[in-house]
């Protein structure tokens, strides 16, 4: 009887971790837990810079947008700084400064222009509904265009072709840091709604 009682005791003993075994489950817990913090931080970042290119994209399409649905109705489309702004003037090689007649506007009178221009100093777009004698900017301080053109065809009257626009936006979007910056590129075409005969 006594010999069925330590062979039952010895089956029914049980043992703790080992120390070798503690280490190893510790080792694989930081390593695990490095990895996903390095993932989780590369998400937040990538988020961060998601939500930078979208607040620039937002903004640059309600600017953009404002400025094309404007051009469309308009008249007398003049490009670049040379010459009067109620004339007439093409620039197929680009320029900066986009001034037109609005829709309902008298074409006799310069003060009822509106001017789009882009202003290198500080990177921004304007616009301007008094022949550009006062103006504001349409794109917010986190947008930074480092390049803005205008190309605008068949703006004489009575040409055979309809006059359009096309606007070149190249720029970075982002915060002060290197890595939450993005860039983009974005391109929107205007063509005259009324005929130009």
């Amino acid at each position: 009887m006594i010999t069925k009682y330590r062979a039952q005791h010895t089956h029914t003993s049980t043992r703790g971790f080992s120390l070798v075994e503690m280490m190893v489950a510790v080792a694989l817990f930081a390593v695990v837990m490095t990895i996903s913090a390095t993932t989780l931080l590369a998400l937040i970042d990538a988020t961060r810079k998601a939500q930078a290119l979208q607040s620039v994209m937002n903004n640059l399409n309600v600017a953009l947008d404002g400025m094309v649905r404007s051009a469309r109705m308009g008249s007398t489309y003049h490009c670049g700084n040379t010459g009067t702004q109620t004339e007439p003037r093409d620039c197929t090689s680009g320029d900066i400064l986009l001034a037109f007649e609005p829709f309902g506007g008298d074409r006799e009178t310069g003060t009822d222009q509106w001017v789009y221009w882009y202003n290198a100093v500080d990177k921004r777009l304007y616009k301007s509904e008094d022949g550009g004698a006062t103006g504001f900017a349409i794109t917010a301080p986190e947008v930074e265009i480092d390049e803005f053109n205008f190309y605008v065809n068949g703006s004489t009257p009575g040409d055979t072709s309809q006059p359009k626009i096309v606007v070149v936006v190249k720029g970075t979007a982002g915060g002060a840091k290197i890595k939450t910056r993005t860039s983009f590129n974005i391109q929107a075409t205007a063509v005259q709604r009324v005929l130009d005969l």
